[in-house]
């Protein structure tokens, strides 16, 4: 072996290193935390973060101790979306602790901006620090679910919160439209070659205006869950807090997936 062949070498050796010594401090910053629900899409506006929000907020409301996590880091709408401006504090371990708002903790991104009109606009690279940063320095306590927030799509910011993240599942959102159920079933066959359980599918926007039914076939035709629907309503105008504690219908609805989505931890959990 030549001196380059040998200095390639000890970089990548010490890359694995510095891998390894990542995941094993994101694994230790969640420890405490019993599920880790990732909540996805193949394509942006189909309502993700309205969903993770809901959930959050149903979660919490129902008696368990919730957190949710925002890597979207393009676009972190969880800081508007759940009406907080209370930056994190600082604990004695010099670890983030997280702002809380309806019962749920809260870490985001969005957090760190200064303008959020602003576009954040990284590479690959600095998303993928970014999002260890965040997992690595926030001091969660112990929770019963962390809901994250994923970036849409199948590029490099979803695959760096799946590689590094040990997730119990998936709940992927899609919307009745042909263009987004497309998406949808790329996002879980990406999550499938990445071993990683889909939960089921939660089918946004369905009523008269966009149609319905896309949900339940994508769970037909890939053999998962169809965890539930949510209507369009008017009720989702007021946006001064999230629409399950502004609406019974709504809440209705989210309960209805909190409670599938918990039957399909546990089959998920059982042994085979």
């Amino acid at each position: 072996m030549n001196q380059a062949q040998a200095a390639q070498a000890r970089a990548k050796i010490e890359a694995m290193k510095r891998q390894f010594e990542q995941k094993r401090s994101v694994s230790e910053s969640l420890s405490t935390i019993k599920h880790k629900i990732g909540i996805y899409s193949g394509k942006g506006g189909v309502g993700k973060t309205t969903v993770a929000v809901n959930l959050a907020v149903t979660l919490a409301h129902e008696g368990y101790k919730v957190g949710i996590l925002d890597v979207d880091i393009d676009c972190p709408n969880v800081v508007r979306a759940m009406k907080i401006s209370e930056p994190p504090l600082i604990g004695e371990d010099k670890r983030m602790l997280p702002s809380e708002r309806f019962g749920v903790k809260i870490m985001s991104m969005g957090f760190f901006q200064e303008n959020e009109e602003e576009a954040i606009i990284w590479r690959g690279p600095m998303v993928h620090n970014a999002i260890n940063q965040l997992l690595q320095t926030t001091n969660w306590g112990e929770l019963d679910y962390l809901i994250i927030d994923l970036p849409p799509g199948t590029s490099d910011a979803p695959l760096t919160v799946m590689q590094v993240l040990d997730l119990d599942g998936f709940i992927v959102v899609t919307t009745p439209q042909e263009l987004s159920k497309i998406d949808a079933k790329r996002s879980i066959n990406m999550i499938r070659k990445l071993k990683v359980q889909v939960l089921g599918i939660v089918e946004n926007f369905s009523g008269e205006i966009f149609g319905s039914g896309a949900g339940e076939e994508i769970a037909r035709d890939m053999d998962l869950e169809f965890l539930g629907v949510l209507q369009l309503r008017p009720e989702y105008r007021d946006t001064s807090k999230p629409t399950v504690l502004t609406s019974e219908e709504v809440k209705d609805e989210y309960k209805k997936i909190a409670e599938n989505a918990i039957k399909a931890l546990e089959s998920a959990a059982a042994p085979a």
